[in-house]
């Protein structure tokens, strides 16, 4: 488990890289605190931020009952997975938002093997 838990703290640190970048759009696109609206690059700052905040719920207990009930090193290696598929998309958002699709998927799609798989491992442990 050693090894899902430096996934999810490298997760955390991802999502604080991304609330960084979301502090210095603030100030390259003069858009001032608390306004989230303004600048459409600043907006793609925050939106990728939100969206991340939106996964990680998702993407924590996840990876944590998959590493558990299933297997900790392949959480740990689904949760690289999604941490790549989280920087592809945010430097896709910011270039394009309609870009986004192949960085949204590779998260998506880790979230999804670590939720089922989680779920299948404790229907295994109940039974």
């Amino acid at each position: 488990m050693d090894y899902v838990a430096l996934v999810i703290v490298l997760a955390i640190l991802e999502y604080f890289f991304f609330m960084g970048m979301v502090g210095k759009a603030r100030g390259d696109y003069s858009v001032k605190a608390p306004a989230t609206t303004g600048d459409e690059m600043f907006e793609r700052y925050y939106r990728v931020h939100q969206n991340t905040l939106e996964q990680l719920v998702m993407f924590i207990p996840s990876i944590y009952c998959f590493g558990v009930y299933m297997h900790a090193l392949g959480a740990a290696a689904l949760g690289l997975l999604f941490l790549i598929g989280r920087m592809v998309y945010f430097k896709a958002y910011i270039a394009d938002p309609d870009s986004r699709g192949v960085g949204m998927m590779i998260g998506f799609m880790s979230i999804m093997i670590l939720m089922l798989g989680a779920l299948v491992g404790i229907i295994i442990e109940l039974i």
